[in-house]
């Protein structure tokens, strides 16, 4: 999660303050930025379970003790980290559009920083690491939402609302692609060997309606699940569900 580490600590190295690096040990010509870049590659690669001071020296070519002249430890290496992913995602220019149009382009972007960066979506957020990257995003997203009548606390829980959405989608959805990889088989493939296993377990009528249901959807999708259609699915629903509090005439 973030904010592990010395909430004080922590956002100095966000804001690069400079009293808040040391000054002595084995610098080597580093930078906090090449640090912080070094973990995003190798959690991007590996995930954030190979993720380690010592892993992120080995990629760098250098010493743990030289990082640790840069962050304290890894909680506030990996604040540092979400707040350059959030730097660095897509920020669509959406002045002029429609409302629903602004919040779908929202939606999109932080689907691609999760897509890009698979390892932020292990990653709590409770309590957010307050950095530029965090903050500027913020900004931008609530700007989707500015003058359509709304409450600046209406504002925040449109937003919530939509971001929960977005990241269980990708959460599920990178949970469909390790287990393709893990069992080398297609969805497909998979109901091609798990059907008539079933066919023969369960007996004829005895679940109709999950029959008939999971027949339909199955034939309609592909497969028995379809992350395009859940998707854009529920992203329909959720901005329905937003149009409810706007004001009528919006």
């Amino acid at each position: 999660m973030t904010n592990g580490g010395d909430p004080a600590r922590t956002l100095a190295l966000l804001w690069r303050d400079e009293g808040a690096i040391p000054r002595r040990g084995p610098r080597r010509g580093l930078s906090l930025d090449q640090v912080v870049d070094a973990a995003i590659a190798v959690a991007d690669a590996e995930g954030l379970a190979v993720l380690s001071i010592r892993r992120v020296a080995q990629a760098l070519d250098t010493s743990p003790m030289t990082l640790y002249t840069h962050v304290p430890g890894k909680a506030e290496l990996l604040d540092l980290m979400i707040d350059s992913a959030y730097a660095r995602m897509p920020r669509t220019g959406t002045a002029g559009r429609p409302w629903r149009e602004k919040l779908t382009a929202v939606a999109a972007d932080n689907r691609t920083l999760f897509r890009d960066h698979p390892w932020t979506i292990a990653v709590s957020t409770q309590r957010p690491a307050l950095g530029p990257g965090a903050l500027g995003k913020y900004e931008h997203e609530l700007s989707a939402l500015d003058g359509l009548g709304l409450t600046d606390v209406q504002m925040d829980d449109c937003l919530t609302y939509l971001l929960l959405f977005v990241h269980a989608a990708a959460r599920t959805e990178h949970e469909a692609r390790v287990a393709r990889e893990a069992t080398a088989m297609t969805d497909e493939q998979w109901w091609a060997a798990a059907g008539p296993v079933l066919g023969r377990l369960v007996g004829p009528g005895e679940f109709p309606l999950a029959s008939r249901v999971g027949a339909a959807a199955g034939a309609a999708h592909g497969s028995a699940y379809d992350p395009e259609h859940v998707y854009e699915f529920g992203l329909g629903r959720v901005l329905d569900g937003v149009a409810l509090v706007l004001p009528r005439h919006t």
